[in-house]
């Protein structure tokens, strides 16, 4: 039977010679960590090889995902659906082993992680949604929702602000169910950190109401006592501080940068495998230690245990065990269409003036009654996003709710939601300034890029905010989320586009979507019911020109008022203006190229309006076009004051127009 010490070599095997093979990697994390991440998976880690998706499994993240041949290595030798040739593969185009842990590439990644301190930010959302499921379907004697978060860490994950945005919520949010492993080894690429990081990390952790140990990082019997005690404290989240060296077994690179992101190179490799006493070829894994690593039987009696548990609870509580399948299953309820399609006939009914944060407020008040998995939230901007309604229980400490105050946290609030949206059976959605989605911007991105389905309600979107001036007036944040791919940005310029916004937003299923609102009043409207559909791909002919278009005059949000005054205008001095709202410029570029030439005719010259910077528009007027826009920073007075300052008028609009006519 293969020793600890030899199965923890494996992944030191492992991680050297895949990084050696694709010369590109960062051996030393895995090799540091090897004996903390045999100690985790082979005694307390609850899953199911065979079964990466099963509901109630313990959570694995490698915050430190430059380390990725750590996951990889594990995934690999606990029996995940991840063979050899993957891992020889490593770092190569279309690999499952991709540089950093990617979701959706390997089976067993819960997130993607690489950019530092997301990992563990989105290790708290796991931990957070774990907590709120538990609150919201286990009933005595039926604890279907009870598993742990587990995070590795480095010291760039601690030094990235966000950590610290999420680690003091967590401890607020007295998340005992999250343990956190703290790779200190001391070394960063730059080199040793006693030169830029000397915070007293266990104090700030046990500042934050965490539960903190350290331990020998290499002492297997000391690592397993911690995990025990971590999961014995049940009101504070744990850190187990882990004096590791990096690069472990490497003779003349262990404890130095020289390993941490780069290969060891061939005659080091030789010699670390002499060290550990590795007597094997690259890439091979002798039976006995495949044996003591495999968890596919254990698994799978462990999620027997839980499927027959479900089944009692489902004999006793068959409604709520019907809801917890849809919700983890990502369904929406069964009369979705129904309250969907009656809130916005009726909010069409109304035509109210209102600004698009008002209406926002409203859609959730009405959705959040058909949607338990609702889980909304504000980073300290409650009052002004108005993301909140009273169908929402607040979370209030360590009492669980379905409202959270995030604090001026804009960074974690994104993050944290992204690992809500990974763990399953919740929609997260969080607001704050448009201006501050900068921010926030990595924690978005990584949302598009893993596909997960989280809003963004992000209000006060333009000059028109007025008096707070251009530190909180957003010039190019609309035209910045829209770039990034995946990404849905909605600008919509009335109370029905804003709940068709909502509706498409939950709806979606395959990415985030941003709903960008203004502060400011917006002229209620009434459209033809046919227009609701319409609105869904994105742009519409809002307003037909009188015969045959002269030109097109596209707007989104706010300034769509702004247009049909100027198509009045335009009509008065014998030219035909169509007016075209585009609510969502990402929708409406991936409808077919029929119903795009239906809304914006080829050959017929065109003029946007948008309170932002206008470069992004030439993809839709054309060079030979006009932009009514804003490319300087704004300036601080009344929102209105501010519009006609910057020529935001009917009489800007008819001379560009006229400029390119």
């Amino acid at each position: 039977m293969a020793t600890r010490r030899h199965l923890a070599n494996a992944i030191r095997a492992l991680s050297m010679d895949a990084v050696q093979k694709a010369s590109s990697g960062h051996p030393g994390a895995p090799m540091g960590m090897a004996d903390i991440a045999e100690v985790l998976w082979n005694d307390h880690l609850k899953h199911n090889p065979t079964n990466p998706a099963w509901a109630d499994r313990d959570r694995f993240i490698l915050s430190n995902g430059h380390g990725s041949m750590l996951i990889y290595s594990l995934l690999h030798l606990s029996g995940y659906d991840l063979p050899m040739d993957s891992i020889k593969n490593f770092r190569q185009l279309h690999s499952q082993c991709a540089g950093h842990p990617e979701y959706g590439y390997a089976p067993g990644v819960e997130t993607t992680t690489g950019p530092l301190g997301q990992g563990v930010t989105n290790g708290v959302g796991f931990a957070m949604a774990e907590k709120l499921l538990a609150a919201q379907f286990n009933r005595p004697g039926h604890e279907i929702v009870d598993h742990h978060t587990y995070v590795f860490m480095g010291d760039g994950c601690l030094m990235e602000g966000v950590s610290h945005e999420a680690c003091a919520l967590a401890g607020t949010w007295g998340l005992g169910k999250l343990i956190a492993f703290w790779d200190d080894n001391n070394i960063s690429i730059d080199g040793h950190i006693d030169g830029w990081y000397t915070d007293d990390t266990v104090k700030r952790f046990e500042a934050y109401g965490w539960h903190v140990q350290s331990v020998d990082g290499h002492d297997a019997d000391a690592i397993n006592a911690a995990i025990t005690a971590a999961k014995a404290v049940s009101d504070k989240p744990s850190l187990i501080c882990c004096k590791t060296i990096i690069g472990f077994g490497s003779p003349n690179k262990s404890a130095s940068h020289d390993c941490h992101g780069a290969p060891l190179g061939e005659e080091e490799v030789a010699l670390t495998r002499k060290e550990l006493g590795w007597e094997y070829e690259p890439f091979v894994v002798p039976q006995d230690v495949y044996q003591g690593w495999d968890a596919k039987a254990k698994g799978a009696d462990v999620e027997a245990e839980w499927n027959a548990k479900f089944e009692a609870y489902a004999k006793e509580f068959p409604e709520l065990a019907a809801e917890f399948k849809r919700r983890m299953a990502g369904e929406l309820p069964a009369n979705w269409k129904q309250v969907t399609d009656a809130f916005i006939a009726e909010t069409n009914e109304k035509a109210e003036n209102l600004a698009s944060r008002q209406a926002s407020q409203k859609a959730i008040a009405a959705l959040a009654p058909t949607l338990p998995e609702f889980l909304g939230g504000s980073a300290d901007l409650t009052g002004s996003n108005l993301t909140s309604c009273s169908s929402f229980t607040h979370v209030s400490g360590k009492a669980p709710g379905n409202y959270i105050s995030y604090g001026v946290r804009e960074f974690g609030m994104f993050a944290i939601m992204n690992g809500m949206a990974l763990h399953g059976g919740l929609l997260p959605y969080g607001g704050t300034f448009h201006m501050f989605s900068d921010y926030a911007k990595n924690a978005l991105r990584m949302a598009a890029l893993m596909k997960q389905r989280t809003v963004a309600v992000l209000t006060h979107d333009s000059i028109g905010q007025g008096e707070d001036g251009p530190t909180h007036q957003p010039i190019e944040n609309t035209a910045g989320l829209r770039y990034i791919p995946n990404m849905d940005v909605w600008r919509p310029a009335d109370s029905v586009e804003v709940a068709v916004a909502w509706v498409a937003a939950v709806e979606r299923t395959d990415g985030p979507t941003s709903l960008v609102l203004s502060r400011q009043g917006i002229p209620g409207r009434k459209h033809d019911a046919k227009d609701f559909e319409l609105m869904r791909k994105g742009a519409y002919v809002l307003s037909e020109a009188n015969g045959s278009a002269d030109v097109i005059l596209i707007a989104t949000g706010s300034e769509v008022d702004l247009a049909v005054k100027s198509q009045e205008a335009l009509a008065a001095e014998g030219v035909n203006a169509r007016v075209v709202s585009m609510p969502s410029t990402n929708v409406f570029d991936r409808q077919d190229q029929a119903y795009k030439d239906s809304v914006l005719t080829p050959g017929v010259k065109r003029v946007s309006i948008e309170a932002g910077v206008t470069d992004f528009w030439r993809k839709y007027v054309g060079l030979e076009g006009g932009t009514v826009g804003i490319d300087t920073f704004g300036e601080s007075a009344p929102g209105g004051v501010l519009m006609k300052h910057f020529g935001f008028t009917v009489e800007n609009v008819v001379k560009t127009v006229k400029s390119v006519l």
